[in-house]
């Protein structure tokens, strides 16, 4: 972030109107400017959670010490913090409860159904500080969308912009959580507005109740190497042997915490039209989409988020939704045709699969699927 070069005496105030008004124009469903200081909670919060390693391969979460919490460190000169939210359910996608009772379709994250939302943000963000710099000249800035060590959450429940609810996501009362955020730093003496006065959640657990891998094991706390979104995406070995019957037909990522949260019964579809859905995502069959070879799916999900997990974790997967789907001669067969798939990863997981619907015991999968399970994985 280059220092600000701004002279003279602006109304603060008034700038600030104007950005959460611009930030509007531009798709931005909320906009709030919050402090820079997140506090030592913030902090204490993340070393408890790395220490107990529940951050699974996520190394980069421990990789830039205190910056994370602190981001005047992260980008030196930061005074305000910008928070911005932009919903993205997409509008006409058929029903996740019904795509998730079929056990023959593929469940994807509803966010993940559009085009990529990094780059949608990113150049909202940037659009947004050309505005604010056409306003009072040349000033301090960088963007971010979960794209660097920035606790988006925190940043935002400072901002008076939600809560942190128990599944550790930002929920509003008027849009519930289904919702992306971005953040621009600034080195403006914008006014700050305050968080909320309290939480909403009070004594509903149904987030947690619901979570097929019991990954939130604590009120606010996710062990990330249960949940499915970590499992599906982040993860780039074998998914754990006991954690593969409880993800059902979730091929990426997991939306049980929110689709049953109350709140999000005032979720609001997304006016953004790169959040519509592409590819038929919203209704598909694993069959379909295990059938895919590799240059279909590096065609087809270009633009995606789901395109940086790559083919092979994508196969496998599949292989897994196809192993807790009810047996069918077209699912033997899509399975039987990738059990000498070139990539270890996928001939073992659809292995695993195959082994399920022939109805062998634990004892007679192949020996690669014997793998070791991760620390927190359910016995």
């Amino acid at each position: 972030m280059h220092k600000s070069e701004t002279s003279g005496e602006h109304d603060w105030a008034a700038l600030a109107a104007d950005i959460k008004r611009w930030a509007s124009e531009l798709g931005f469903d909320a906009a709030m400017i919050g402090d820079a200081e997140l506090g030592p909670q913030a902090q204490r919060n993340l070393d408890a959670w790395l220490a107990a390693g529940q951050h699974g391969e996520m190394d980069y979460m421990a990789a830039h010490g205190t910056k994370r919490a602190r981001p005047a460190e992260l980008v030196p000169g930061t005074r305000r913090i910008i928070s911005v939210r932009m919903n993205y359910r997409p509008p006409a996608a058929k029903d996740s409860e019904a795509v998730l009772n079929d056990g023959s379709a593929a469940f994807i994250s509803r966010y993940a159904l559009g085009r990529d939302y990094h780059k949608v943000l990113r150049n909202r963000l940037q659009s947004l500080a050309e505005r604010i710099a056409r306003q009072v000249g040349p000033f301090g800035y960088r963007a971010f969308v979960d794209s660097a060590p920035v606790m988006e959450v925190e940043a935002a429940t400072r901002a008076g912009l939600g809560w942190r609810g128990k599944h550790t996501l930002l929920l509003s009362r008027e849009h519930g959580s289904l919702f992306f955020l971005g953040e621009l730093f600034t080195d403006l003496p914008l006014p700050i507005d305050p968080p909320l006065p309290q939480e909403h959640c009070g004594r509903c657990s149904r987030c947690i109740e619901v979570c097929p891998t019991r990954a939130i094991v604590a009120p606010y706390q996710v062990d990330a190497r249960r949940c499915i979104s970590y499992l599906t995406i982040e993860l780039k070995g074998a998914i754990p042997l006991q954690l593969r019957p409880l993800i059902g037909n979730r091929v990426y990522g997991c939306d049980d915490c929110q689709l049953f949260c109350p709140w999000n019964r005032f979720a609001v579809d997304s006016r953004e039209a790169d959040f519509t859905v592409r590819n038929g995502l919203d209704d598909i069959s694993l069959v379909e989409l295990f059938a895919w070879d590799q240059a279909t799916f590096e065609r087809r999900m270009a633009g995606s988020a789901i395109y940086r997990i790559g083919y092979e974790r994508w196969l496998r997967n599949i292989a897994v939704g196809l192993g807790n789907a009810p047996s069918s001669p077209a699912i033997l067969a899509a399975l039987q045709a990738r059990l000498d798939d070139p990539s270890e990863l996928v001939r073992e997981h659809t292995s695993w699969a195959w082994a399920i619907h022939q109805g062998r015991s634990a004892a007679q999968i192949p020996a690669q699927a014997k793998q070791t399970s991760q620390p927190g994985a359910p016995a």
